[in-house]
């Protein structure tokens, strides 16, 4: 598809094999069409990378973050286990969200928790609120670890961030879906992947090898989950789609 963004008359034209179609630049179909494409340049271009939450690294696209912290508010989990560490800036977040709340516990797993990360988090004065293990998030004595603190905890959330291929987050869902408590959610983030296959810091793998792909599959063989993205809490535009890096991500377990 080419594009033709034209400032001085307002107007957004699309051209494919189809033909031509001229949208207004300031419309609900422009934006649709044009933030995929910031979506990709974005993330090529590591727009993620310049965040930090309370002094911590998060490499999360703002509008993901800003969409799960309403879901929390919203859900008030218990416990939220997050799989992938990384430099700990989700979880000072979701733990500012449970300090503000006045409830709450996070666990943290890595297959690798650097030193200097772990350092850093642990002397966060948010670590109260946060648990770290470390070792691979599919390992049994890791799930055995994991299952015991989450049986203690009424209300479930779980994010996974580590490994963002297919088979490990296959592996992840199949493993940490039963954790999840009726009416909460399992979160396959960075779905991005598949659309990131012509990218220049993409990979063409990526078309199958992605989480979404392994979340809509574990989707469609059980029915007591549902892709569901939460709706937001506010929304006074007029717009139906927001931009974000967790396309399919949201797998809402029933509560019936």
């Amino acid at each position: 598809m080419k594009l033709i963004l034209d400032e001085d008359n307002a107007t957004l034209t699309r051209q494919d094999d189809n033909g031509s179609e001229t949208l207004s630049l300031y419309s609900d179909e422009a934006f649709n069409t044009l933030s995929p494409i910031l979506n990709r340049v974005g993330w090529n271009q590591k727009y993620s990378y310049r965040f930090s939450w309370l002094g911590r690294p998060v490499i999360q696209l703002p509008e993901d973050m800003m969409r799960i912290q309403e879901v929390i508010y919203d859900l008030k989990p218990d416990l939220i286990i997050e799989t992938g560490v990384a430099h700990g800036g989700s979880l000072i977040y979701y733990a500012s969200l449970f300090e503000a709340m006045g409830k709450g516990h996070v666990l943290g797993i890595d297959i690798e928790i650097r030193p200097h990360n772990r350092e850093a988090i642990e002397a966060h004065p948010l670590f109260k609120r946060i648990d770290l293990l470390e070792g691979s998030s599919t390992a049994d004595d890791i799930v055995a670890k994991v299952k015991a603190v989450a049986d203690k905890y009424e209300t479930v959330l779980i994010i996974l961030d580590s490994d963002h291929s297919y088979s490990h987050v296959m592996d992840e869902l199949n493993i940490y879906s039963g954790m999840v408590t009726p009416g909460s959610y399992i979160v396959a983030t960075d779905g991005i992947m598949r659309e990131l296959t012509a990218v220049p810091n993409g990979n063409p793998a990526w078309a199958t090898d992605n989480p979404s792909t392994a979340a809509e599959e574990f989707a469609s063989k059980h029915p007591e989950f549902e892709l569901a993205a939460p709706v937001p809490t506010f929304n006074e535009s007029t717009l139906a789609e927001m931009p974000t890096y967790w396309p399919s991500a949201w797998l809402r377990r029933r509560a019936d």
